[in-house]
């Protein structure tokens, strides 16, 4: 394994326990700010539609650039916002120092998944990519819970002090781990190339799964310290070590599901997604049991990561040979689906419809992912078999035309 890629899950994890940590918090932010749940939630999704805006702006106008200093740049700029975040006199600055951090977020994970997947053999990429995104599933299984602890203890302020030094040692890693070039068949290239991608139909309908697959889970997620003590009856010192259960099933996702999509990529999203529209329904249902809630949320940070490298690699893949882009493109869907996912959460909670209805919602939302899928699998099979049959018509032709040149000759001598 590359050592470049542990200084890219370094990173990774410090972009996630950004992203995720404020969950945990989200009650005490709420009572410090004094402002609703739902308001509380815009601070998550208004970080998701910053990485989107991140990973398509930044990643677009840095693509002709030598990717490593890119990277260290992006994580310069995410320092700075948690730095803010963790200053925050109001609402207002908090929101914005999440907006700094999170326009670093789309583009870092844009262009890392690029470099990850230049790193390796062709028929690796996919566990790479994985490999990278473990820091992601790291930050959920210590990073998450114990910034939580070290929040309900000291103040949620302190987390994000932690969060800051963290971005420091991360971005110290990228400048001593990652090379300066990868050893693959993708280089910086163009903008006018990288848009070219965009053509390819699949690309778009791998960005669609993205939103929807990737956005139900999170939905889920979002209100989850609500769901755990006000339906399962947990109590709020409980919440880290239950998001520790829901991070163990984080990388054991992210790890199987990468070597899945090595395999076959549309075969393992298709299983995986409709399994995780069963392990949701199962939530929503049991939330009420305390045993049974602490399964679902095991399967369902597993079955929800899963799909992550595989979605991934299947953008990069229709992408071609200017990924770089589209790879970004795809780190804003994710935090596209994040917004989506929160905000419908939000507004059921809103409509008095109870702390499991953001779990039904998320359901509904990766059903959709599942249909779309489905849909992109076969159409991508169709193109596989006409292409085949192209080329066998094409070869036939050819054979046929050599059989006349050779029995021309024939004939003149007779």
């Amino acid at each position: 394994m590359p050592i470049g890629l542990i200084a890219l899950a370094l990173g990774g994890f410090g972009i996630g326990l950004t992203e995720f940590v404020i969950m945990g918090l989200l009650p005490e932010v709420a009572a410090d700010f004094q402002v609703s749940e739902a308001t509380a939630g815009w601070l998550i999704s208004g970080y998701a539609l910053a990485v989107v805006v991140g990973a398509l702006v930044l990643t677009a106008a840095v693509t002709r650039f030598e990717r490593k200093p890119v990277l260290a740049v992006l994580l310069v700029l995410f320092i700075a916002g948690n730095l803010v975040s963790a200053i925050a006199p109001d609402y207002g600055m908090m929101m914005i120092g999440r907006i700094i951090a999170a326009l670093a977020h789309g583009a870092f994970f844009g262009i890392g998944a690029v470099v990850a997947a230049d790193m390796v053999a062709p028929t690796k990429k996919a566990g790479a990519i994985a490999i990278m995104f473990t820091g992601l599933t790291a930050a959920n299984v210590l990073g998450v819970p114990f910034g939580t602890m070290l929040g309900q203890a000291a103040g949620w302020r302190s987390t994000f002090w932690a969060i800051t030094v963290i971005g420091v040692i991360a971005l110290a890693g990228i400048l001593a781990l990652v090379p300066k070039t990868g050893h693959g068949d993708t280089t910086p290239g163009t903008l006018s190339s990288e848009l070219r991608a965009f053509r390819s139909g699949q690309v778009w309908l791998s960005i669609l799964v993205t939103i929807l697959g990737y956005g139900g889970m999170f939905g889920a997620f979002t209100y989850i310290a609500f769901t755990l003590t006000e339906v399962s009856g947990f109590a709020a010192s409980t919440v880290p070590w239950l998001l520790i259960v829901f991070g163990g099933g984080l990388f054991v996702g992210n790890t199987i599901g990468g070597k899945a999509a090595d395999r076959n990529v549309d075969r393992t999203l298709v299983v995986v997604l409709s399994v995780l529209v069963v392990v949701l329904v199962g939530f929503a249902l049991t939330a009420g049991n305390q045993a049974l809630t602490v399964a679902s949320i095991v399967l369902m940070g597993g079955f929800g990561f899963a799909t992550v490298p595989g979605l991934q690699m299947r953008v990069m893949k229709y992408a071609s040979s200017a990924p770089t882009l589209a790879s970004g493109a795809n780190i804003g869907a994710f935090n596209v689906g994040n917004a989506l996912g929160a905000w419908l959460g939000g507004v059921t909670i809103t409509a008095g419809l109870g702390y499991t209805s953001p779990i039904w919602a998320g359901a509904g939302i990766t059903l959709l992912g599942l249909v779309v899928m489905i849909i992109a699998a076969v159409g991508a099979k169709r193109a596989v078999r006409h292409a085949s049959s192209d080329a066998s018509a094409s070869a036939n032709a050819n054979a046929a035309s050599g059989e006349r040149v050779a029995a021309e000759p024939v004939a003149v001598l007779r």
